[in-house]
Parts: structure tokens; C-alpha cells; sequence
């Protein structure tokens, strides 16, 4: 396994950020790192890159003990963390040189520059200062620092966050070509990116993991619910769809269309098809709505 996290707890003073966290990333996946706000993402990934140390459990990354081998494992990781913290008053490729410096590339360096400035696009903002960049070329920079040194491992704390639509897309696209032959673990709140990127999604809540699993394998299972969309030919009652057995909550969208949500495992649709044929109304259009994957982050984490 590239990543190997074991019961790792972490405590600040007496506030529980992780609590007895567990899982495995392997070789060549992309795993997306998902969980509201305060749920102890940026704390597992900095312990994971050696940034701090957890309070109990144990973390290795190809092999390599965060504790006992911390240099091992740095040489291994490349991280980019949220804030992406560059040095603005230096140039691109003055800032990429001294990163190669800090890897100690010697005769790399040049060689692996050149490399990073093709693979992330930026061959005509490399005279430029990083001050004078846009978000987006300033977090390709981010992924270029990286990535430099050749690392086995991934670590992107929110790296799309802040970016436009363009931006977003040349950015996944970058990291789908990166994780062809690296493990990457990315965090994000985008779960079109999720979805579009990643291999696997492992979620946490409250310092606990909550789901460990691919996206489809999520929305097929986490499903508590039916939603059906359906408009009939003619105006409907809401009271009249409200008594249809294992109609639980009933919505108007237009005096003729509807969206009627069941808790019951059962189809509806067949008993919704009865209803319009007993009460003299055609049905124009009758959806099952699928499950989104935001569905299934507001189950897990509310």
C-alpha cells in the first residue's frame, strides 16, 4: 500500500480532531478526501505529509514510518497544501529552481523544470512574478512545486477551490493525467470533481470515518429514500396524491406536476400509474430521480 493509516487519533488540548482513523490507499488510486468544515481533513493529510504528529496511531507511506522515518517520507510526498503558500516576489521559474534546490535534484534540475512547466501549462507565465498571476496559474504552480521532485505520492488539500469553470477543468484534467502513474489523495468540496476524478471516496465526520467506498457503490446503497417526478394531464390535489399508500411527502412544482418522495423500499411508480388510471388522469411523464452524491454527503454528515 502507498498509504497505510492506523487508529490514528489526534487531540488538541482536549478537542478530539481524529478519532481512531483507519484506512489504506493504494498504488495508482485517486482517492477523494471528503467532509464539512472542521471534520479533520487538513489535520489527517498534515500528518500523513509529517507536518504534525498524530497523539496515538501509526501512519506509513511507501513503507516509510511518519514518525521514525520523516525524511523518507517527505522524499516520497508531494503536497499542496489549501492555502497554497508561494514566495510572490519570485519569478516562476526562479521559485521552481529553488524548490529543485530544496529536493537537492543537482543535475535534475534543469531537466525536471522544464518538465513541470509543460506538464502544468505554464510555459508563458515562467519569466512572469508568481504576484502576477491569476489563482489558476498560481495553483498550477502549487501542483509544479509538487511534483518536482518526482514523488510516488499526491497529497491536494482543496486544490481547485477559488478557480473558474475554465480553470476547474484544466486543473482535474491535470490531475487525471498525474494520477495515472502516482497515488493521489485529493480533499475537496466539489463533488462533480469527486465524481470526475476519483477512484474511491473515503468520508469523514466529526474526527470518524463514515463511508469507504466508490461513488456508485455509495449512491446505490446509501439510497433512504424515492423521489418521483410526475405530470399528469390534468390539475391534481394535493390532498388526492397525499392519500396514495406510501406517498410520505407530497410537493407541488406546477398545478400538474409533482414530486412525491417515499420512504418505503417498494417502487412507487406502479402505484402511481394506478392512481392516474382510478381517478381519470394521464400520466405525461413519471422520473425516478437517482441519488446524488451531495445526497449522500448530507446523510453521512448531518
Amino acid at each position: 500500500m502507498s498509504i497505510q493509516v492506523n487508529n490514528i487519533t489526534k487531540l488538541y488540548g482536549k478537542q478530539k480532531a481524529l478519532n481512531e482513523v483507519s484506512f489504506e490507499v493504494a498504488k495508482g488510486e485517486i482517492i477523494g478526501f471528503l467532509g464539512p468544515n472542521g471534520a479533520g481533513k487538513s489535520t489527517m493529510m498534515k500528518i500523513i505529509t509529517c507536518f504534525i504528529p498524530p497523539s496515538t496511531g501509526s501512519v506509513s507511506v511507501c513503507g516509510y514510518d511518519v514518525n521514525e522515518q520523516s525524511i523518507e517520507v517527505r522524499r516520497c510526498v508531494g503536497y499542496l497544501p489549501e492555502n497554497n503558500p508561494l514566495y510572490l516576489d519570485m519569478y516562476v521559474k526562479e521559485y521552481l529552481e529553488f524548490i529543485a534546490g530544496i529536493h537537492s535534484l543537482g543535475k535534475m534540475t534543469k531537466p525536471r523544470i522544464h518538465e513541470m512547466i509543460e506538464i502544468t501549462g505554464l510555459q508563458l507565465e515562467q519569466h512572469k512574478k508568481i504576484g502576477a498571476l491569476s489563482k489558476g496559474y498560481r495553483q498550477r504552480v502549487g501542483l509544479a512545486q509538487a511534483l518536482i521532485h518526482d514523488p510516488k505520492v499526491l497529497i491536494l488539500d482543496e486544490p481547485t477551490t477559488g478557480l473558474d469553470p475554465n480553470q476547474l477543468a484544466e486543473i482535474r484534467e491535470l490531475i487525471r493525467k498525474v494520477g495515472k502513474e502516482k497515488t493521489v489523495m485529493l480533499s475537496t468540496h466539489i463533488m462533480q470533481e469527486v465524481k470526475a476524478v476519483c477512484d474511491r471516496v473515503i468520508i469523514i465526520n466529526k474526527g470518524n470515518i463514515v463511508a469507504n467506498d466508490t461513488t456508485e457503490t455509495l449512491q446505490n446503497t446509501r439510497t433512504k429514500q424515492q423521489v418521483v417526478k410526475v405530470e399528469f394531464d390534468k390539475q391534481v390535489s394535493k390532498q388526492k396524491l397525499t392519500s396514495i399508500a406510501g406517498i410520505d411527502t407530497v410537493e407541488e412544482i406546477t398545478p400538474t406536476q409533482w414530486k412525491l418522495i417515499s420512504f418505503n423500499e417498494a417502487d412507487i411508480r406502479p402505484t402511481i400509474f394506478q392512481f392516474a388510471v382510478a381517478n381519470q388522469l394521464a400520466v405525461l411523464t413519471l422520473q425516478k430521480e437517482e441519488q446524488s452524491l451531495e445526497d449522500v454527503f448530507k446523510q453521512l454528515t448531518q
